[in-house]
């Protein structure tokens, strides 16, 4: 009988863990935050960086709408989003919330949170 033994120790990487709404109602025309909180063990690096993913209703492609990195949000300027998007968050505070403006049916979807902070 054979088998295989993980090695014992610390593990070289910490977890982050990331909560977002199950999901999120708003109305054509009116606005809607998306909450992203986080929780980590290590301190908030100045690495932070923070990725909105959106993948439309019936679509299995997702993309990628807003980036925080550095200290700066960049917010899509060229996709459907482009001008509706706000970025209220502050790693800091560990959030990495966005506001979306002037909601149409087109932007019904999944979107996701995506969080890391190196090292």
């Amino acid at each position: 009988l054979t088998g295989l033994c993980p090695l014992a120790g610390p593990s070289p990487m910490s977890s982050i863990h990331v909560y977002t709404q199950r999901e999120v109602y708003g109305t054509v025309g009116s606005h809607v935050t998306l909450s992203c909180s986080f929780w980590s063990s290590e301190w908030i690096s100045e690495d932070i960086s923070i990725t909105w993913h959106f993948q439309a209703e019936g679509s299995r492609d997702s993309i990628s709408i807003f980036h925080y990195a550095k200290g700066q949000p960049y917010i899509d300027d060229v996709g459907s989003f482009k001008e509706r998007m706000e970025w209220v968050g502050n790693p800091h505070r560990k959030d990495g919330s966005i506001v979306i403006h002037n909601l149409d049916y087109t932007d019904n979807g999944t979107f996701t949170c995506d969080v890391k902070n190196p090292p």
